[in-house]
């Protein structure tokens, strides 16, 4: 027998097991070394981005929108800085009672604050625009982590109803929505800025970084609008619609010498400070997006093509006994019969008779030649978001009696800014200008649509209709002498027209002889037992005229002369077609 050892021997690894193991290990290491390397020198961009989103933020740096003034500098649209709440979801640290807390102070149920903060891959949302100040110090005071304030810019519009319909206004995230905001969007709105901070866990920046994009605030915008004016038109359109009784009205102050915009107002209106209630039907600028029959406001044209055709003088005579005319199966009729009358006197008295004869002496593409060149059937391109062309049917398609009537302002629709712009070839010596909201700087091209001689002729025929014997007596501004035609047009009512709603219309100027502005005046149905243009639209022109010369000093041009007033027995010269 062999001798037991007193100890076992225990078994040994081979030894290419250990080299392999050896190996396997070396190579673990130096991979690890390698990724090391390669995240921690080579390819950092991975952590250090992890990094920062834990306390590095991009924040966006809001840029001043533009101010809107008037042609004197005055103040109509400028920014105000408000706070608004915001939160990093990611960030959000509240037990329930402290959300509940802050959806009670933003005025939200505890639902609603739930669902914004849900999406945690989310940095940035905004929990409460535009607060007042106290309440968004009240949200300040809860420390809530991940909730703070952006400081963003509110519109806020000094003229308010005043200047509505020109302005316009913003909407929460600033932008144009309406009017002259909207139209001027890019020139407005600047653009918004970056920089790079970094936050603390309440959501709190305790350092900048570095700037990405230097934010530029939004250009000046200079309107043609002058405040005093447009206040006072305003007033007065306003007194005439709530004493007529009327639907609506409208009016447009125009400079005769640049075709800038003096003033422009609706009734009814609306304030843009106050976006909570805004009525779509109250938003409308009617002086642009609204169209009607301008009635007898178009005679003066058909007098013009007339007599720039040679077939009419001033002082031609026309029979328009026994007043009324039969054309076909229908009769055009005067409300007051007249017998003679000079082309001249066709205009002051407001014939329709008189005026179909002559619309009906000339070739039809005679009379929509001239309808066409001083604008009508295309927009005024002022520039105002939404202008309508309105209606000028081709002349190839009128039958006589709509040639006839066409004469006299039916048939035809047009705005109350077409219509202002129109009359500035008899105020300008026949030469038509472009109109604009915007303040101009120099001279402005215009086109010549009628001879210098033929305008000098109608502008004293419409100064003849704003005398006693004419239709708008009612128009006339003591020391100056004005020129202006009246316009009383039934409504359109189905397939007819109305027979008690009327649009009631004046579009005039001063001084007559040497015109500085021109005015044009709607109103919409008035129903407080008055209906003539020359009753309720013409005393506008006069009152708004009165104030717009001494706002523009133009000297008098009749200093001696009062207002002119018919005698007490004089029948009241009415027109209606």
């Amino acid at each position: 027998m062999r001798p037991s050892s007193s100890r076992e021997q225990s078994p040994s690894l081979p030894r290419w097991r250990a080299n392999l193991l050896l190996l396997v290990l070396g190579a673990w290491f130096i991979g690890l070394a390698g990724r090391a390397l390669w995240l921690q020198a080579l390819n950092n961009d991975f952590l250090q981005r992890k990094g920062e989103s834990r306390y590095s933020r991009v924040v966006e740096i809001g840029a001043s929108r533009g101010m809107i003034v008037d042609r004197n500098n005055e103040p109509l649209a400028i920014s105000t800085p408000v706070e608004s709440v915001a939160a990093s979801p990611a960030d959000v640290e509240a037990d329930p009672a402290a959300l509940r807390r802050l959806s009670k102070l933003l005025g939200m149920s505890d639902a609603d604050l739930h669902a914004r903060l849900a999406d945690t891959r989310r940095e940035f949302v905004y929990l409460k625009r535009q607060l007042p100040p106290d309440q968004a110090e009240r949200v300040v005071q809860l420390g809530i982590p991940g909730v703070f304030l952006q400081r963003e810019h509110r519109r806020y519009y000094p003229a308010g109803e005043v200047m509505s319909h020109i302005v316009g206004f913003t909407g929460i995230d600033d932008r144009g929505q309406e009017a002259l905001e909207l139209a001027f969007e890019e020139t407005l709105a600047g653009r918004p800025g970056s920089r790079r901070v970094i936050k603390d866990r309440l959501g709190r920046i305790v350092e900048d970084v570095e700037s990405i994009r230097v934010p530029q605030n939004g250009q000046q915008l200079r309107l043609s609008i002058d405040a005093r004016i447009q206040y006072l038109a305003f007033r007065e359109l306003r007194a005439a619609v709530v004493a007529h009784r009327a639907k609506a009205g409208a009016i447009v102050v125009l400079d005769v010498a640049t075709g800038e915009v003096l003033a422009m107002a609706n009734m009814p209106t609306y304030n843009p400070n106050n976006r909570g209630k805004l009525d779509a039907q109250r938003m409308r600028n009617r002086t642009v997006t609204d169209l009607f029959e301008p009635g007898s406001t178009l005679k003066p044209f058909t007098a013009a093509a007339a007599l720039e055709a040679g077939l009419f003088k001033p002082g031609t005579v026309i029979q328009t006994a026994p007043g009324q005319l039969t054309i076909g199966n229908r009769t055009i009729r005067d409300v007051h019969p007249q017998g003679a009358l000079t082309v001249a006197q066709v205009i002051q008295k407001s014939s329709n008779v008189g005026t179909a004869k002559i619309g009906l002496a000339m070739p039809s593409e005679m009379l929509w030649g001239l309808f066409s060149q001083v604008g009508f059937g295309t927009p005024p391109r002022s520039g105002f978001p939404g202008e309508v062309s309105g209606r000028l049917r081709a002349h190839s398609s009128w039958r006589p009696i709509e040639q006839a009537t066409m004469s006299y302002g039916y048939g035809i629709s047009v705005s109350l800014l077409q219509l202002a712009r129109s009359y500035t070839v008899f105020a300008s010596d026949g030469v038509l200008y472009p109109v604009t909201l915007v303040k101009r700087e120099g001279p402005v091209q215009g086109t010549r649509v009628i001879s210098a001689q033929t305008a000098l002729a109608v502008r004293q025929m419409l100064e003849m209709a704003a005398q006693p014997g004419g239709t708008a007596p009612g128009a006339q501004v003591s020391g100056y002498t004005v020129a202006g035609k009246t316009g009383t047009a039934h409504k359109l009512e189905g397939r007819g027209y109305a027979t008690n709603r009327y649009v009631s219309s004046f579009v005039g100027m001063a001084p007559a002889m040497k015109p500085r502005i021109i005015i044009a005046v709607m109103i919409d149905e008035p129903s407080a037992g008055q209906h003539y243009g020359g009753a309720v639209a013409a005393p506008v022109f006069s009152q708004v005229a009165a104030g717009t010369l001494r706002f523009l000093a133009v000297p008098p041009d009749a200093p001696g002369r009062t207002t002119m007033l018919a005698p007490e027995d004089a029948p009241l010269v009415r027109e209606e077609v």
